[in-house]
């Protein structure tokens, strides 16, 4: 975060995409760190004899909660030190399994201005090499241009934008 520039929002349009994050290739040994960081000793994580004959499964899979702090960190480095990755959500559609690189991808739906910032509701993914096998959204809350940085903590719009909204079948 260090080497960019706080991105305001009257610089994001309807349509950008974020520079994409890619993780990869992950490894077993990725793997296992984060099963035992995560306390997930599922054998799916790191036993490729278990998952493939026991489970039936393609490999050994990518934990989705390990995919899902890749859906934060960018979220988190796009929003910069002024802003806040206020929420996500999100499908697994499809497994990722060891070896896989992923890609993690965005792109601006909608703006919303609020009282103090303005919120930017984004349509994301992970890609491996096939296709999107995580689907979703979120909101992240940026500065104005001439405006403070979001409040820390952050202090959520009187009107939750996605109060009335389902997640929709896409993802």
């Amino acid at each position: 975060m260090a080497d960019t520039q706080q991105v305001k929002f009257e610089d994001v349009s309807v349509g950008d995409e974020l520079a994409p994050l890619s993780k990869g290739p992950l490894t077993a040994v990725h793997l296992v760190r984060w099963s035992s960081a995560m306390e997930n000793w599922h054998r799916i994580h790191y036993d490729h004899r278990f998952a493939v004959e026991h489970d039936k499964l393609p490999g050994v899979l990518v934990n989705g909660s390990f995919k899902q702090q890749f859906i934060v960190q960018l979220l988190k480095d796009w929003a910069g030190l002024e802003g806040w990755a206020w929420k996500a959500r999100f499908r697994f559609r499809a497994m990722d399994v060891v070896d896989s690189t992923l890609v993690v991808w965005a792109r601006v739906e909608r703006k919303i201005e609020c009282e103090g910032y303005g919120l930017v509701e984004l349509d994301l993914g992970i890609r491996n090499a096939d296709k999107d096998t995580t689907t979703g959204s979120a909101l992240v809350a940026l500065p104005y241009r001439n405006g403070a940085a979001v409040p820390y903590p952050f202090a959520p719009p009187s009107q939750d934008p996605w109060a009335s909204r389902p997640l929709a079948k896409k993802q």
